[in-house]
């Protein structure tokens, strides 16, 4: 059962309350910024309900699903990997604002849309090797979905080996590497060589909190994306 927002603390009982007392119809900056803040907040405090409900009201009083999903669900696994930084959460409160995020992606997801102007394209997807942390990787297996990409999901934990095999079988335009902490990001240069080695003409995508533009062009990637938004971005940059 979750907790009421009167026990997750003063500030996030009060963003909810201002949240509930807006009115329907045209919604004003200041209510739009209650919303994404009441969406946020559920995934922080990883409360699963609240995060649906509030996602649902926000679709309902016509805010942009992907905003939603950018500024309320994202920036929320942005303050979650903060925290987790700062040893204040740790992978079992990771866990569980994973969950809060999925309740809220399964109701903002059909409604998705990106800006991005990308053709169609397959992409390969997975956590490398030694790292089981699949929240970004699938926040970014979402928007390629909304963006018209086929996306063929390796999971988490992904043995390099498997990225050369299923590129094999797949032949995806672009195969994109996730890893969240330093010791399996440095299984990415590895398995860049591998892939590069069995398929020449492959491109690239990496991503992960421990990265940076610098160390994928080392890494011998195409592109660096530092969020789900940027990596749509990134990935139409890289086919073209």
């Amino acid at each position: 059962m979750n907790p009421s927002p009167e026990d997750k603390g003063p500030a996030v009982t009060k963003e909810i309350r201002c949240f509930e007392r807006g009115t329907e119809g045209m919604v004003s900056e200041e209510r739009k910024k209650a919303i994404l803040d009441a969406i946020r907040n559920a995934v922080v405090q990883y409360d699963e309900d609240q995060c649906a409900a509030r996602c649902k009201t926000a679709l309902e009083e016509g805010l942009d699903a992907y905003e939603a999903t950018l500024k309320g669900l994202a920036a929320g696994m942005d303050q979650v990997g903060e925290l987790y930084t700062r040893q204040e959460y740790f992978v079992p409160e990771l866990l569980l604002c994973s969950d809060a995020l999925y309740a809220g992606l399964n109701v903002l997801r059909p409604y998705l849309r990106t800006g991005a102007t990308v053709p169609q394209g397959k992409l390969l997807l997975g956590v490398v090797e030694g790292d089981i942390h699949d929240i970004g990787k699938n926040l970014v297996k979402t928007l390629f979905e909304a963006s018209g990409w086929e996306v063929h999901d390796l999971g988490r934990d992904v043995r390099l080996d498997k990225f050369v095999e299923e590129q094999r079988k797949i032949k995806a335009d672009l195969v994109g590497l996730s890893a969240l902490m330093t010791t399996s990001m440095m299984a990415m240069k590895k398995v860049i060589g591998m892939l590069k080695s069995a398929h020449p003409g492959v491109k690239v995508l990496v991503g992960g909190a421990p990265l940076n533009s610098e160390i994928a062009a080392k890494f011998g990637a195409d592109g660096f994306a530092e969020d789900a938004v940027s990596a749509v971005r990134e990935a139409g940059r890289i086919i073209h």
